[in-house]
Order: structure tokens, then sequence, then C-alpha cells
């Protein structure tokens, strides 16, 4: 009976090993599947860690593409308020040859005015010679007749003598006034060829005046063209800019997606165990970091469409206005006092455009700064 029992409580004894046995099975199988969930979930937080890592990589490459297009617009900025600055020079350059036009042209009428006194007054003088040669011609004819009269009138020859020696008289004042007459008229003559050397002078003044004046309209033309290149340019950057801009925004987006789906990850992994709470908490600071990133991004986005907002209309309007200008200054070329108002109406737009200049480069640099504090902080 003793035997019995113990037979018995061997073999309970041996059921409970052999429960126990299976149990410890039980739980080695579950740990291994545990062990293989928590390597997997860490292999996948790898995989989000090294996706994260390249989006990191992807936003500091379109970051440091934003601060090259940045700073292709501030020298593309530059090189414009040069052409303004050397535009203005040719301007009052320009404006500098037209007085000095208006000046011979006045000096020229001057000569014309005074060659006209000296034409009259040479015109006086033949006329003066023409009459003292009519006088003297019948003069002449007279003391012809007296001759004959005198073949004539042999008695009446003491008179006719001593009229003849009158007419003789009368004859010599008439010929030295003939001579002074002609001594005037040489001295007339003298002057009008001196005027016309001074006129010609002038002539060839202004025309040198002119082909400079061409020279400096030739050099305005090519600045404006210079202008419209430059302006063409920034378009094309402002462009780029643009498309920069948009594939920043899908990046952001697709990071968005993987943070999201990373968020999921980390609150499966969170009741995992506590190594993976920790990798959770690092996880979470790096996301802090991208949103505090997300955040400057959308500011910078947001700045570069009000910079683009401010290019397209205050840069625009000036620029237009200078153009337009440039296509009709030609018309106006021979008249100092449009010209005048035309050249005023380019400064003024030149300052303006000099103005908004210096407003988007402390925008963008006011800009710059809050990024570098944001990436501080």
């Amino acid at each position: 009976m003793e035997k019995q029992i113990r037979s018995e409580q061997i073999l309970s004894d041996d059921n409970v090993y052999a429960f126990q046995q299976e149990e410890e099975e039980k739980h080695a199988a579950a740990l291994l599947t545990v062990n293989q969930e928590l390597a997997f979930q860490n292999e996948e937080k790898e995989r989000r860690a090294a996706e994260l890592i390249i989006a990191n990589k992807e936003l500091a490459f379109q970051n440091k593409e934003k601060e090259k297009r940045a700073a292709e617009l501030i020298i593309a900025n530059e090189e414009l308020a040069f052409q303004n600055k050397e535009k203005e020079n040719r301007a009052a350059e320009l404006i500098i040859a037209n007085e000095e036009l208006t000046f011979q042209n006045k000096e020229k009428e001057k000569r014309a005015a005074e060659l006209i006194i000296a034409n009259k007054e040479l015109a006086f003088q033949n006329k003066e010679k023409e009459n003292r040669a009519a006088e003297l011609i019948i003069a002449n004819e007279e003391l012809a007749f007296q001759n004959k009269e005198k073949e004539k009138r042999a008695a009446e020859l003491i008179i006719a003598n001593n009229e003849l020696t009158f007419q003789n008289k009368e004859k010599e004042n008439r010929a030295a006034e003939l001579i002074i007459a002609n001594e005037e008229l040489a001295f007339q003559n003298k002057e009008k060829e001196n005027r016309a050397a001074e006129l010609i002078v002038a002539n060839e003044e202004l025309a040198f005046q002119n082909k400079e004046k061409e020279n400096r309209a030739a050099e305005l033309i090519i600045a404006n063209e210079e202008l419209t290149f430059q302006n063409k340019e920034k378009e094309n950057r402002a462009a780029e800019l643009i498309v920069a801009n948009e594939e920043l925004a899908f990046q952001n987006k697709e990071k968005e997606n993987r943070a999201a789906e990373l968020i999921v990850a980390n609150e499966e992994l969170a009741f995992q165990n506590k190594e993976k709470e920790k990798r959770a908490a690092e996880l979470i600071l790096a996301n802090d970091e991208l949103k505090k990133a997300d955040e400057y991004l959308k500011e910078y986005i947001q700045g570069m469409e009000e910079i683009m907002f401010m290019t397209s209309h205050k840069v625009r309007r000036p620029i237009a206005n200078i153009l337009g200008i440039s296509n009709v200054i030609d018309q106006y070329i021979n008249t100092p006092v449009k010209l005048q108002e035309l050249v005023d109406y380019i400064k003024e737009s030149a300052l303006s455009l000099d103005a908004f200049t210096k407003e988007l480069t402390a925008f963008i640099i006011d800009l710059e700064q809050k990024g570098k504090n944001g990436r501080r902080s």
C-alpha cells in the first residue's frame, strides 16, 4: 500500500516537473517572441532614425541652396544699384552737354546777329560808294561839257577855268571820300571774314558737342539694356527660388508624413521596455528640433513670399518708369526743358528703387537673424 502511494507521488511529481518544463518552454518561446518583436521594433526605429537623418540632410541642403539664392539676390541688387548710379552719372553728363550746347547755340545766334549787322553796314557802304561813283560820273560829264563849252567860248575861258578849278577841287574831295569809303569797305570785309571764321569755329564746336551728345545717348541706351538684362536675370533667380520653395514644401510634407509614422512607431514601442522609452524620449527631442526647423522654415517661406511680392510690385514700378522714359527720351533730345523733366523722373524712379533695395536688404538680414536665433535655441 505504501509502495502504491509512493508510486502515485512519484508520478505526480513527474507530472508537475513535466508541466513546469512545459511552462518554462512556453515562457522561453514567449520571451523569444518578445525579443524578436523588440529587435524588429528597434530595427524599425533605426530605419525611422535613418530616414529622419536623411530628411535633416535634405533640409540642410535646401537651407544651403536657399542661402545661396539669397546671396545671389543680394549680389543682383548691388549690381542693380551700381547700374542706377552709372545711369545717374550718364544723365548728369547729358545735362552738362545740353547746357554747353545751349551756350554754343546762344553764342552762334550772337555771331549771326553781328554778321547781319555787319552785312547791313557793308550794304550801306556799298550804296554810299555807288552814290559817290554816280556823282563822279555826273561831275565827269559836267567837266566834258565845260571843255566843250570852253572850245566854243574862248572868251569865257577864265570863268570856265575858275569853274573847272572848283570842279577839280570838288572832284578831289569826292575822290578822297571815295578812298575813305573804300578803306572802310575793306575794313568791313575784313571784319566780315573774321565773323565768318568765328562762325565756322562755332559750327565745328557745335558739331563736336552733338557728337558727344550722341555718344552719351548711346551709353545711356547700353546702360538701359544692361539694366533690362539684370532685371531678367533677377526674374530667373526669383523663378528658381519659387521652384526651390515648392520642392522644400514637398520635402516638408514628406517629412511630416515620416514624422507621423515615427510617432506611431514610438507609441507602439513605448509599452515594450524601459530602453524603448529612452529611445522614444530621444526621438521626441529630435521631433521638437524638427518642429523648430519647420517653424523657421515656414517663417522663411513666408518671408520669401513677401520678398517676391515686394519685388514684383515695388521694383517693377520704377523699372517700368525708367524703361518708358528711356523709350521716349530720344523724342525730346533737342528740348532741354522736357529732357530735364524726363531726367528728373528717371532720378526719382532710381531713388525709389534704391530705397526699396535698402528695405529689402534690411528685411533679408532680419530674416537671417531670426533663423540664426531659432537654430541656437
